[in-house]
C-alpha cells in the first residue's frame, strides 16, 4: 500500500483565488500516476497531482498530457467518466467513500457509499458546485507534437463531505486513491496511483486505496 503525506498550507483557503493557491501548491512535491492495471488498456497518458489541505478545504492540481481531450458533458454529475477525466476517491472510515470525478473542463459528479455502485448515491447537484474547479488546455500541443497538456485545480471545501461533520483534516489518516480515465475517448485508458488487483477496471474497490496522512 502506498502512502501519502498531505501538507496543511496556512496561508489559503476556500476563498483564496485561484492564482494564489496555484502558487502555494508549486511547493508542494507532485506525485504521478504510474499504475496501469488492466493490459489491455496499456495505454497511460502522463498525470501527476498535487494535494495539500487548508483550514477549510482541500487543494488538489492536477497536470495531465494526453493524445485525445475530449469534454463532451456540462451539467454536475453527468457522466463525466465518459470524458477526459481525473478523479479522487477519500474514506474516513477504510469502506465508505466519497467520489469526486472531474473531466478537463471542471464538469463535477461526487457520490458517496460504498463499493457496492448500485447502492451509492450522488451528492446534490448543489453541493458538487461548491467545489471551485479551474480547468486550463493548452492551445498548442506539447513540444513533442503528440500529446495536448491540461490543468484542472479543485478547491473542495470540507462541506462537501457531507455525511462527516469534517471541522478539520489535520491528523486525520484516511484511505484513498488518485485516477485518470476516459471510457469513451478514442484510447480508453484506466489509470492509478495505488495500484488495483481485479479482473475488469473497476475504481471502486477500497481495499485498494492507499493511505492519506494529512499532516
Amino acid at each position: 500500500m502506498k502512502q501519502l503525506d498531505i501538507p496543511f498550507l496556512a496561508s489559503i483557503g476556500y476563498d483564496t483565488p485561484a492564482s494564489t493557491v496555484m502558487e502555494a501548491l508549486a511547493a508542494v512535491p507532485a506525485t504521478a500516476l504510474a499504475e496501469v492495471p488492466w493490459p489491455e488498456f496499456p495505454y497511460r497518458p502522463s498525470v501527476n497531482f498535487r494535494i495539500a489541505h487548508t483550514e477549510d478545504s482541500l487543494v488538489l492540481l492536477y497536470d495531465v498530457r494526453e493524445k485525445n481531450v475530449k469534454a463532451v458533458y456540462r451539467k454536475p454529475n453527468d457522466p463525466v467518466y465518459k470524458d477526459s477525466c481525473v478523479e479522487f476517491f477519500l474514506s474516513f472510515d477504510g469502506q465508505h467513500y466519497y467520489n469526486l470525478e472531474f473531466n478537463c473542463v471542471g464538469t463535477g459528479l461526487i457520490g458517496y457509499g460504498g463499493s457496492d455502485k448500485a447502492k451509492r448515491k450522488r451528492l446534490h447537484p448543489d453541493t458538487v458546485r461548491k467545489v471551485k474547479a479551474y480547468g486550463s488546455i493548452s492551445a498548442s500541443h506539447v513540444p513533442d507534437g503528440t500529446d495536448t497538456a491540461w490543468q484542472l485545480l479543485l478547491n473542495i471545501p470540507l462541506v462537501v463531505f457531507e455525511h462527516h461533520r469534517i471541522t478539520t483534516m489535520a491528523g486525520l489518516q484516511c484511505r484513498g486513491n488518485f485516477y485518470k480515465c476516459g471510457d469513451d475517448l478514442s484510447v480508453p485508458h484506466f489509470v492509478a496511483w495505488n495500484r488495483i488487483v481485479a479482473p475488469v477496471p473497476n475504481f471502486h474497490l477500497p481495499q485498494f486505496f492507499g493511505e492519506l496522512r494529512f499532516q
